[in-house]
Order: C-alpha cells, then structure tokens, then sequence
C-alpha cells in the first residue's frame, strides 16, 4: 500500500507523517523505517523507528532512490513501514510523469514485499496524474 500526504509548505503534511509514524511503531507488527533529507525529526519520532538521513546520500534520482529502498528492505525483511519526509528534497526532478512512474514502481514493490509506503510530498495536488492523485489520503 502507498499512501501519499500531499500539500502545500507550511499545511501540516510532516506532523501528519509522524503521528502515522507513532501508529505504525505501536501496532509493533514489525520494523518501522522514516527516511529524511536531514535529521530534523529525530526527537519527533519514537525511537524505535530507524531514521535514515538520505541527505548524506546524495540522492537525486529516482533510480537512486528506488535502489536505497530495494537496499534498506533487503538487510531487514523485518520492515512493514516505510515513511519518506519532503520526497521532493530528495529527488531532483519534479515531473509529473517521473512522479507517476515511481509511484506505479512502489507500488508493485509493495504488494510484492508487503511494505506499506507514506511519502510527503510538498506539491499541488491538482496538476498531478491520477496514478498520484489515487493514493493521496
């Protein structure tokens, strides 16, 4: 399952992950991951959530991205939930279309490894495909 909380600066979408965050860690079904660009949630979160500074990694691209995820499920296949922080200071391109694609790709990644995905995504909802527009909660 992925789940996108999607919206303008400023409109609340990190208090929302991290509260989600706090749910997945007390279900306690399994290991909960929240990657960030830098480590401005540290003391948000529980910490028995793993908080990856993706920054330290210098992104970019999405096939970067998609072989961190791949990278981080494969050294622990404990892993049920996976949150990405502000997606779009992660990746560089911004197009709707490469946006599209990603989701389509974590969502197979998903069914198939039974990981649930929240990405927060700092953008205006409308102009989006309706791939994206379908898993904003």
């Amino acid at each position: 399952m992925v789940k996108l909380i999607m919206g303008l600066k400023g409109s609340g979408k990190t208090k929302q992950l991290v509260d989600l965050v706090k749910d997945a860690v007390n279900e306690g079904n399994g290991d909960v991951v929240c990657i960030e660009k830098e480590r401005k949630l540290t003391y948000d979160i529980p910490y028995q959530a793993r908080l990856i500074e993706a920054g330290a990694y210098d992104i970019g691209s999405y096939e970067f991205l998609k072989g961190l995820i791949c990278g981080i499920h494969s050294g622990n296949y404990d892993i049920t939930h996976v949150f990405i922080d502000n997606f779009y200071k992660l990746v560089k391109d911004r197009s709707e279309e490469s946006l599209a694609d990603f989701i389509r790709w974590l969502d197979f990644f998903s069914e198939k490894e039974n990981v649930q995905f929240v990405i927060s995504i700092s953008a205006d909802s409308d102009n989006m495909p309706e791939i994206v527009k379908s898993h904003i909660i």
